[in-house]
């Protein structure tokens, strides 16, 4: 199991972080400073860290900086609300392995840390299909069958968290924190809105409410026994 280091002052953030890792299959370590944050990356425990750059005690370029001359080249991801090109360009050539700008989506966020994580070069997987219904995430098309479908971005988006997940359930706050970010409220019904948006386009019967717990994509023509899920939106 891969464990991730996360360098970061605000505990909402890094809360969500966290939890959207964990849930991912990962374990998760949480600094609040850098002086700390530091420590805990030189023990070579850690397999990737995710760095913010505003951090007490010793920011996250002093942090980068003392990482890298003392030989230490665990991947580092910045995230950080600094989007200057100066700054990223100094996070870059200072040895960071990538560049985040806050707000961010965690599903991008999850794909940064496997692409530093992957230790193969097996191929990209660029088409997702799940039944008659496909993702090509190159072109950003959705078809159903033979017909085009337009979605728009955060439509797909959604989308291609459920073709990734086929046949699991998964929670609201699994997609708010996917799809929409960390920045989200946690009563919204926007989940519900965009589910209903797609299922108008994919197909009703495609995207099952399973009482009590979510929704879950399935192959159309293998729905799931009616006594555990709910068709309604």
């Amino acid at each position: 199991m891969k464990r991730i280091l996360i360098v970061e002052d605000e505990p909402r953030i890094s809360s969500f972080i966290a939890k959207g890792l964990r849930s991912n299959g990962f374990t998760t370590t949480v600094a609040a400073e850098g002086r700390s944050g530091f420590d805990y990356a030189m023990s070579d425990e850690f397999d990737l860290v995710i760095l913010d750059i505003g951090l007490p005690e010793m920011d996250g370029f002093t942090v980068l900086d003392r990482l890298r001359a003392a030989g230490n080249r665990v991947p580092v991801i910045i995230l950080t609300a600094r989007d200057s090109p100066t700054d990223t360009v100094a996070a870059l050539e200072g040895g960071a392995d990538d560049y985040m700008s806050k707000p961010f989506r965690f599903d991008e966020l999850l794909a940064r840390v496997r692409l530093r994580l992957r230790v193969d070069h097996s191929p990209e997987v660029v088409v997702l299909t799940v039944g008659d219904l496909t993702l090509d995430l190159r072109t950003r098309r959705a078809r159903v069958g033979a017909r085009s479908v337009d979605l728009s971005a955060r439509e797909f988006a959604l989308a291609e968290t459920f073709l990734r997940n086929p046949d699991q359930v998964l929670s609201r706050e699994q997609l708010l924190s996917r799809v929409w970010g960390y920045d989200f409220e946690p009563g919204s019904n926007v989940v519900d809105v965009y589910v209903g948006y797609l299922r108008g386009k994919l197909g009703a019967e495609r995207i099952e409410t399973v009482r009590g717990m979510g929704y879950r994509l399935t192959d159309a023509e293998h729905g799931t026994p009616e006594a555990e899920v709910d068709s309604d939106a």
